[in-house]
């Protein structure tokens, strides 16, 4: 039976080049030269550019949270993906439903009304950083994958560790080293499994049940969820507590007893996580004291800075970071208040060994290079859960390059004076008071209680929640959140938008104190109209 007549004639050499071509051509999926054509791209690239600049330009015209009910998307979208696309310029159609559909149902973090969280900062620098590292597209998960991505992460989580002024015991020039995850949830996980390992080597591995970890109770959730992926037993977890009148830090004194009893049961303890600015109040941990008791039990120390740490390129914070020599790994979020967008969590370690030890894997074959043979490198993929690992060092790289770190201290520095003139604002008006101490740009508020006779302490936690309520629900207003410590209910401003300006902290206030007025006239009518 003869071949197929297309298969015959070019097999045969019957065709010439330019019918080969045009079956070639006819064979190909519609497009598919589109796909990474350099003059497309180009001209997409720009469409995406406007829009990104034109979306910051008008920032100012979207509610910082949208009013919308789950489901919104879901009925304004298609149930199914297009098998072709309609349009003749697709692209263009879909950056339309961004602008219509996606854009109006998003939180707008980069908004400067934005006050509700611990930042998500932005920077031309960063942004286009993560367009370069998209369109490049490599997967440095070993040195061999890609050798310039695994030694500018060592280049510049050193830069970063030198600006943060940590110790060098920490950095690749001191011993230790670092490495860029995407969040402080990976980085405590990471450091955790590395913990486990070292003490189940000098334990025996049939005593993971026996391990424990300690944090205090304002401690980031992150560290419960690390400890059950790690196979830490959900009643292995201490919650030191934490009081008022120590700014809600946690005690040495009080983790010393928690761990002297639990070795005294026969349990191991294993893992401290201090904070270096928790994320309801931004309480600081006496790191010094807290490692000299876990180093005592032969417990890891891990310091957890996923907020303030960027505020240690300033000398007026790095004092907060004292003891940080006596740390087994720190670790803070670039991407909250270093410009660096997310996702960019450095995590550095004293013994980068232990870090392999507990999530490394056998060097397939294919991963190798002669070109690394006899060299001492660097194979990400044994850092970090993940394998797959994104090129995140060009972004943070151009970020301290093109701001430098005089630059990112203006920037922290700003932000700290307008939380201050907001601390101020607050302390001047007698119908409210700071509930904490103001540490770095968040300030913790709220509205007095009312007096005894109506209410006292037992209606002020209801009133200040419907305070937050009633500023959030203003139209072009700020965006806050709340708190809830030691059973009192506190309003929370947390300045750090790369966009927010004084005008805005003011504004702010100001919307404050109008709700707030409505709120107690309100309370006065009724309780009049009930006596």
């Amino acid at each position: 039976m003869a071949p197929p007549a297309q298969m015959c004639h070019v097999n045969n050499g019957d065709l010439n080049a330019a019918a080969v071509r045009m079956v070639m051509k006819e064979a190909a999926p519609p497009h598919s030269a589109s796909l990474l054509d350099a003059d497309e791209f180009r001209r997409q690239g720009h469409q995406v550019i406007d829009f990104v600049a034109d979306y910051y330009a008008g920032m100012g015209s979207y509610p910082v949270h949208p009013s919308v009910t789950p489901g919104f998307l879901r009925r304004a979208l298609p149930a199914d993906a297009p098998s072709r696309p309609a349009e003749h310029d697709a692209f263009a159609a879909a950056l339309r439903d961004v602008r219509d559909h996606i854009l109006p149902g998003l939180t707008h973090w980069q908004s400067p009304r934005h006050f509700a969280h611990f930042p998500a900062s932005s920077s031309t620098a960063a942004a286009l950083g993560e367009a370069l590292t998209a369109g490049i597209n490599v997967v440095p998960f070993t040195w061999a994958a890609s050798p310039a991505a695994t030694e500018l992460e060592m280049v510049v989580t050193d830069w970063l560790g030198k600006a943060l002024h940590l110790p060098e015991s920490l950095l690749f020039c001191g011993g230790g080293g670092g490495t860029l995850l995407g969040t402080s949830c990976e980085a405590i996980l990471c450091a955790l499994v590395a913990a486990r390992e070292r003490k189940l080597a000098e334990i025996g591995s049939k005593r993971i049940g026996d391990l424990v970890v300690y944090c205090s109770d304002q401690t980031h959730f992150a560290l419960r969820k690390a400890a059950r992926i790690a196979g830490i037993h959900r009643d292995n977890v201490r919650e030191i507590p934490t009081h008022r009148d120590r700014m809600f830090a946690l005690s040495p004194a009080d983790l010393g007893a928690a761990m002297r009893a639990d070795a005294d049961a026969g349990l191991v303890p294993l893992f401290l996580c201090a904070t270096i600015a928790t994320t309801q109040t931004a309480a600081v941990d006496p790191v010094r004291e807290l490692c000299a008791v876990a180093a005592a039990h032969g417990a890891w120390s891990h310091v957890d800075a996923a907020y303030a740490g960027s505020a240690l390129v300033c000398p007026e914070f790095r004092h907060l970071a004292d003891g940080a020599d006596a740390v087994d790994s720190f670790s803070m979020n670039a991407h909250k208040w270093l410009l660096a967008n997310t996702d960019c969590c450095a995590l550095w370690v004293r013994q980068p060994a232990l870090l392999v030890a507990g999530l490394g894997t056998e060097q397939e074959y294919i991963l190798k290079d002669a070109a690394a043979e006899g060299h001492d490198i660097v194979d990400y993929k044994d850092w970090s859960v993940t394998l797959t690992r994104r090129f995140r060092a060009l972004k943070l790289w151009l970020v301290l390059r093109c701001y430098g770190v005089d630059g990112l201290r203006d920037h922290v520095r700003a932000h700290v004076r307008m939380a201050a003139a907001f601390e101020e604002m607050v302390r001047a008006d007698e119908r409210f008071e700071v509930v904490v101490d103001r540490q770095f740009s968040l300030v913790c508020f709220r509205l007095r209680p009312p007096p005894e006779k109506l209410g006292g302490e037992n209606v002020a936690n209801e009133l200040n929640r419907s305070l937050l309520e009633e500023v959030n629900a203003t139209s072009s207003g700020p965006y806050m959140s709340s708190a809830k410590v030691g059973g009192t209910y506190m309003l929370r401003c947390a300045v750090g938008s790369t966009l927010t300006e004084e005008r805005h902290v003011t504004e702010a206030w100001r919307v404050v104190q109008d709700r707030a007025a409505e709120l107690l006239g309100k309370m006065e009518i009724t309780n009049s109209v009930v006596a």
